[in-house]
Order: C-alpha cells, then sequence, then structure tokens
C-alpha cells in the first residue's frame, strides 16, 4: 500500500501521509495554499500533539521516514522539527529517535489566532419507522445503573439481574484461552462453518439432552453470539410484515422490540400462575415466543399441561414456538421441569439458549436447537448476517462444558443464588408482612414484588435504593398492576448484606 494518498482537483493538490508504525497520525497538505509547506507540517504536527493524537513520551517517525511518505524533501521535515523541537513539543534524543515531550508549554505560550473554518450543518437522517421508535427510551440497550448511581457507594441497586461477575473462574477461563492461543491451528485462525465449531456443537447437545430433556443431536445445534441474535434470525426468517406474533404479556422488551422491527402485529397474552394462557392466543399468531422455565418478568412457570396444551394449539394452527430457556439452571425448589422442545415430536419448537446468564454476558454466545429441516436456511442467514461466532471463545468454552467445569459452576452459584434470593424473601417478609407480595417460583436471578404501599417508588429514592418499576414490560398497559407498586427486584448479583440493607432502608 501507498505511503500517501492524492486527491488531484481542478486548482488542489492535496497529499495525506499516516506514520506507517503508529498509524496515529494523518497529515494533510495543500499544495495550492500560500503556506509554506514546512509551516504546515509543523502546525499539523504541533494539532496532532495537543490533541492528544500523540501521547506525551511516544515516538514519532523520523525525518526521513515522513518525508517519503509525504513525497517531500527531508529538508523541509526537518525544518518543521527543528520548529517543534525549539518550541518544546518535540524533543530529540541521540541514537534513540525522536518523542514528544512529556511536559507540553502550551500553557506557558501566548494563544495564537486559530484560522476560522465554516462547519457545514450534517443533512438530516430520515428513519425507518423502527430507527423512529427506538429513540424511545426504555431500557433496550442501555445499563441498568446510571453514572451517578455507578459511581456512589451508598446506592443500593436491585435493577440487575445478572450473574454475579465477581464470582465467575477467570483464571480457569484465561487458562482455557491460553491452551488454544499457545499452539492454534489453522483451522481457528481462519472463517469457519457458520453453524458453529463442532467440538463445541456437541457438547452443548449432550448438555441439553441431559439437563433439559431436549431431542437434540449436534447437528441440530446452530451457534449464535447470544440469544438476542437467535431470536432476530427467527423473526427474520420466518415473519411477513404485518403477520401475527403472540408473546407473553407482561415480557421481555428485547424480543418485543425484535418482532417490531421486521413489522409484526404483536399479540399480548396473558400470562396466570400456571404460565402463558394458551386459551386466549386466537388462531392467526404464526409464532409464539415464551420464556416457560422462568417467565419473564413474573417467575412463574409454565405447568405441564399448560406446556402440553400449547403444543397441541401450534399443531392445530401450524405454528412455530420460540422457547427461550434464558436461566433454567437457576431453579431452587422442586424438580426440573423438561423443556418444550423436548416435549415435541412433530410441533417446529426453536429452543434458545444462552451462555450469559451460566457464565458472563461479555461471553457473547448463545445457540439454538432447529428443528433439522430448518437448519439449512438458518445456517445460511448467519452466514450472511456476520459469518460465524468467534472461534477461540467457542473452543476454550467447548473445553469448559467437556471438562466438567460448567456444571461445577452452576451447582456452585445455585447453591449462593439460591440464599440470596432467600435472604431477599425473608427481609420483605420481616419488614413488610403481607404488604408485599412476592410473585413466582423459587427460581432464577430476580423476582416480582407488588408492594402494597403505592409511594414506594418515591420513597426507594429517599432512600437511595434503585427499585426498577415493571410498566415497561407489558404491551398492554390496562394489563399493568400501578408502575409505583409493581418492581423487579434482581438478587444475584448483591451481597446478603446489601440485600439485607436495600430493603432495611425501604421499610425505615
Amino acid at each position: 500500500m501507498a505511503g500517501y494518498w492524492q486527491n488531484w482537483l481542478p486548482e488542489r493538490a492535496t497529499f495525506a501521509a499516516v506514520d506507517q508504525s503508529t498509524m496515529r497520525a494523518v497529515i494533510v497538505i495543500d499544495a495550492a495554499s500560500s503556506v509554506p509547506i514546512h509551516r504546515q507540517v509543523y502546525e499539523a504536527w504541533r494539532q496532532a500533539v495537543l490533541q492528544g493524537r500523540f501521547r506525551r513520551g511516544e515516538r514519532v517517525p523520523s525525518t526521513r521516514d515522513l518525508a517519503d511518505n509525504l513525497g517531500l524533501s527531508r529538508s523541509t521535515v526537518t525544518q518543521a522539527y527543528e520548529q517543534l523541537i525549539a518550541e518544546g513539543y518535540l524533543v530529540a534524543a541521540r541514537g534513540a529517535g525522536t518523542f514528544v515531550c512529556r511536559e507540553l508549554p502550551e500553557p506557558l505560550l501566548p494563544e495564537r489566532p486559530q484560522p476560522k473554518r465554516t462547519q457545514r450543518a450534517v443533512a438530516p437522517v430520515q428513519w425507518s419507522s423502527w430507527g423512529a421508535s427506538v429513540q424511545q427510551p426504555d431500557g433496550i440497550g442501555q445499563r441498568a445503573l446510571g453514572p451517578a448511581l455507578e459511581r456512589s457507594t451508598a446506592v443500593v441497586s436491585f435493577a440487575r439481574w445478572g450473574p454475579d461477575l465477581r464470582q465467575f473462574p477467570v483464571a480457569l477461563w484465561r487458562r482455557l484461552l491460553v491452551r488454544h492461543l499457545r499452539e492454534p491451528s489453522p483451522a481457528m485462525l481462519d472463517y469457519a462453518d457458520s453453524q458453529g465449531h463442532a467440538v463445541l456443537r456437541e457438547q452443548i447437545a449432550n448438555y441439553v439432552v441431559r439437563s433439559r430433556a431436549a431431542r437434540c443431536t449436534p447437528e441440530q445445534v446452530l451457534i449464535v453470539n447470544g440469544s438476542q441474535q437467535g431470536i432476530e434470525l427467527s423473526a427474520r426468517l420466518l415473519l411477513e410484515r404485518g403477520d401475527e406474533v403472540a408473546c407473553e404479556d407482561p415480557g421481555y422488551l428485547g424480543t418485543r422490540r425484535t418482532f417490531d422491527a421486521y413489522g409484526a402485529r404483536l399479540r399480548g397474552t396473558r400470562v396466570d400462575s400456571e404460565g402463558l394462557v394458551v386459551g386466549e392466543l386466537g388462531r392467526k399468531a404464526r409464532l409464539v415466543y415464551v420464556t416457560p422455565s422462568h417467565q419473564f418478568p413474573t417467575g412463574v412457570s409454565m405447568s405441564l399441561t399448560r406446556r402440553l396444551e400449547l403444543l397441541a394449539w401450534a399443531r392445530l394452527n401450524r405454528a412455530v414456538i420460540i422457547e427461550d430457556d434464558y436461566d433454567s439452571e437457576y431453579r431452587y425448589s422442586g424438580p426440573p421441569l423438561p423443556c418444550l422442545q423436548g416435549l415435541s415430536e412433530d410441533v417446529p419448537v426453536i429452543y434458545c439458549g444462552t451462555f450469559s446468564k451460566m457464565m458472563f454476558p461479555g461471553l457473547r454466545i448463545g445457540y439454538l436447537i432447529l428443528p433439522a429441516h430448518m437448519l439449512p436456511v438458518f445456517g445460511r442467514a448467519k452466514w450472511i448476517s456476520d459469518r460465524h461466532t468467534a472461534l477461540l471463545e467457542q473452543a476454550a468454552l467447548a473445553d469448559f462444558i467437556g471438562e466438567g467445569h460448567l456444571e461445577r459452576h452452576v451447582r456452585r452459584m445455585r447453591r449462593i443464588y439460591g440464599q440470596r434470593r432467600a435472604v431477599l424473601c425473608d427481609a420483605l417478609s420481616r419488614h413488610f408482612g403481607s404488604a408485599a407480595d412476592v410473585q413466582g417460583e423459587a427460581a432464577g436471578m430476580h423476582l416480582l414484588v407488588r408492594f402494597a404501599d403505592l409511594r414506594m417508588q418515591q420513597r426507594a429514592k429517599g432512600a437511595r435504593v434503585q427499585l426498577p418499576p415493571t410498566d415497561c414490560y407489558y404491551l398492554q398497559p390496562s394489563c399493568a398492576a400501578p408502575a409505583h407498586s409493581e418492581f423487579l427486584l434482581g438478587f444475584a448479583a448483591l451481597p446478603e448484606a446489601a440485600i439485607e440493607e436495600g430493603i432495611r432502608r425501604l421499610a425505615k
């Protein structure tokens, strides 16, 4: 690649040089300008230093290298460097090179007049209908804590319902990654099968057959970048604009936004103590999205009777079911329930799993278990979307599962999370009694609580407790409890002492 680009205009020639050793600065020279070339080089470097594009103490290109890249004489560049050295922006070390000064002279120098630049207004963008809708703040794509609350140690926040990242065995994970980095095979560094790393697919198939009673072979597993990509691929491949999609109400907001993006008509379906009310699904939905193991956000588990009823409805109406099994590993009482996918023989169920809750969200690895006849289309769509998921992490994850580390980690975290949930329920009972109604099963990383006190949201702010209301999860506002009385409390990432302190503050 050439060291500079030339852009010839009728009355102007512009040269840009990039330092190939650092790739940090771009210098633009206007050959048609009345400003001398050495002065343009000087000013460009001075601005690069002051703007931080070159850090203090960092080495800069030699006069020979820069002159070659710019296509200028070395004497011109040397003249600019000498001026920069004389004014204290650069320093030359004999035998070592030229460096940015660690102490810049700018605060000691008089203000220099800057040339006025006219800035053109950027033309407005015409958003799609979905692009316009996601501009409205609703929590999607935002961190659970605001910057001010994150910096304060005095705030107790129940707004996170993810794992406790401090408990993850980082040293073990690093060792597994290094194992594959030490002597990587050529295949590990190349493009890969969009379906995913073969060893990981085999480990996932074995895991879900054993732990979730799924009907699965490695050939049915598609590796995706988290469950959200799996849901997005399903919507893209199965929905036409105007199609009806049935979803739980209340339900997961990220899925609702995805279906909106593809022009689906959402049919919010009520959730009771046994899960999705199948009798209210109607007959037009092409797709049904459910979280049967631990419904989000109510926390109820779909009963076996209701699961069989849903499969019968899908069979009759030729609909596809998306089963999002996002945190089924964390069940603290009663026997584990079989997944919907394992109960179906002739109903197309797309099972969506993720390692974000079992391990850590930054991993960005999830998986779909698909009916065999659907896999070629999904695999091709995954290839078009992003080719494949990162191979190094897939290989390390295959070892993490195959060597038993995942099951040991899940067992340990199930015990810790179960204790924290018990502490939260006990604190609510002691401080609020019947005035705090805990919903759902003993499972997952959050629980839904309805307070009798309608001023709880104001009280939480005064007590410096972050208490997220559930109103945004309802598709039909008429079905929602008052936003100031129903809240979603995440407990998995909070130490027991913080849980106790947060509830004590609310009751004080």
